[in-house]
Protein backbone atom coordinates (compact mmCIF):
# COMPACT_ATOMS: atom_id res chain seq x y z
CA UNK A 1 0.00 0.00 0.00
CA UNK A 2 2.66 2.23 0.81
CA UNK A 3 3.88 2.73 -2.95
CA UNK A 4 0.13 2.75 -4.42
CA UNK A 5 -0.34 5.74 -1.65
CA UNK A 6 3.02 7.46 -2.78
CA UNK A 7 2.44 6.72 -6.73
CA UNK A 8 -1.45 6.60 -6.99
CA UNK A 9 -2.63 8.62 -4.17
CA UNK A 10 -5.85 8.78 -5.92
CA UNK A 11 -6.68 5.15 -5.89
CA UNK A 12 -5.06 4.60 -2.46
CA UNK A 13 -7.77 7.57 -1.11
CA UNK A 14 -10.68 5.27 -2.60
CA UNK A 15 -9.78 2.71 -0.89
CA UNK A 16 -9.49 4.22 2.34
CA UNK A 17 -12.99 5.50 1.74
CA UNK A 18 -14.42 2.29 0.54
CA UNK A 19 -12.71 0.47 3.70
CA UNK A 20 -14.77 3.00 5.76
CA UNK A 21 -17.93 2.26 3.85
CA UNK A 22 -17.20 -1.47 4.62
CA UNK A 23 -16.84 -1.57 7.80
CA UNK A 24 -19.36 0.50 9.09
CA UNK A 25 -21.05 -1.65 11.78
CA UNK A 26 -24.48 -1.07 10.57
CA UNK A 27 -25.59 -4.56 11.46
CA UNK A 28 -21.79 -5.89 12.63
CA UNK A 29 -19.69 -4.40 14.99
CA UNK A 30 -16.37 -3.19 13.56
CA UNK A 31 -14.47 -6.70 15.62
CA UNK A 32 -16.88 -8.95 14.25
CA UNK A 33 -16.44 -7.67 10.25
CA UNK A 34 -12.60 -7.96 11.18
CA UNK A 35 -12.55 -11.59 12.46
CA UNK A 36 -14.59 -12.22 9.37
CA UNK A 37 -11.83 -10.54 7.25
CA UNK A 38 -8.88 -12.44 9.11
CA UNK A 39 -10.94 -16.10 7.90
CA UNK A 40 -11.30 -14.65 4.15
CA UNK A 41 -7.81 -13.96 4.22
CA UNK A 42 -6.62 -17.06 6.09
CA UNK A 43 -8.42 -19.65 4.06
CA UNK A 44 -6.98 -17.61 0.89
CA UNK A 45 -3.63 -18.54 2.74
CA UNK A 46 -2.60 -15.04 1.87
CA UNK A 47 0.14 -14.84 4.14
CA UNK A 48 0.66 -11.17 4.44
CA UNK A 49 -3.02 -9.97 4.14
CA UNK A 50 -3.36 -12.40 7.02
CA UNK A 51 -0.52 -11.12 8.98
CA UNK A 52 -1.90 -7.48 8.74
CA UNK A 53 -5.44 -8.42 9.44
CA UNK A 54 -4.40 -10.25 12.56
CA UNK A 55 -1.63 -7.56 13.85
CA UNK A 56 -4.52 -4.64 12.90
CA UNK A 57 -7.22 -6.67 14.99
CA UNK A 58 -5.34 -7.88 17.99
CA UNK A 59 -3.59 -3.67 18.14
CA UNK A 60 -7.27 -1.50 17.21
CA UNK A 61 -9.49 -4.40 18.68
CA UNK A 62 -7.74 -5.98 21.49
CA UNK A 63 -8.81 -9.29 19.47
CA UNK A 64 -7.56 -11.92 21.62
CA UNK A 65 -5.17 -15.19 20.25
CA UNK A 66 -7.94 -17.62 21.38
CA UNK A 67 -10.79 -15.15 19.19
CA UNK A 68 -8.51 -15.53 15.79
CA UNK A 69 -7.72 -19.26 16.62
CA UNK A 70 -11.49 -19.92 17.06
CA UNK A 71 -11.87 -18.18 13.39
CA UNK A 72 -8.76 -20.10 11.99
CA UNK A 73 -10.84 -23.73 13.40
CA UNK A 74 -13.78 -22.67 10.82
CA UNK A 75 -11.35 -21.77 8.31
CA UNK A 76 -9.77 -25.61 8.66
CA UNK A 77 -13.06 -26.90 8.49
CA UNK A 78 -14.40 -25.06 5.51
CA UNK A 79 -10.91 -24.37 3.78
CA UNK A 80 -8.93 -27.46 4.94
CA UNK A 81 -6.14 -28.17 6.79
CA UNK A 82 -3.53 -25.88 4.81
CA UNK A 83 -5.62 -23.15 5.35
CA UNK A 84 -5.74 -23.96 8.86
CA UNK A 85 -1.88 -24.42 9.90
CA UNK A 86 -0.59 -21.56 7.34
CA UNK A 87 -2.83 -19.17 10.06
CA UNK A 88 -1.78 -21.05 13.13
CA UNK A 89 1.85 -20.13 11.65
CA UNK A 90 1.39 -16.92 11.25
CA UNK A 91 -0.51 -16.74 14.88
CA UNK A 92 2.28 -18.46 16.39
CA UNK A 93 4.66 -15.61 14.77
CA UNK A 94 2.88 -13.13 15.70
CA UNK A 95 3.28 -13.81 19.72
CA UNK A 96 6.93 -14.11 19.52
Amino acid sequence: MKKIKSEYPEVYDAINKLNDVVYNGKSLDYKTQKLIAIGIVASRCDQSATEKQMRSAMHELNVTPDEIADVLRVVLLLSGMPSFTKGMRILEEILK
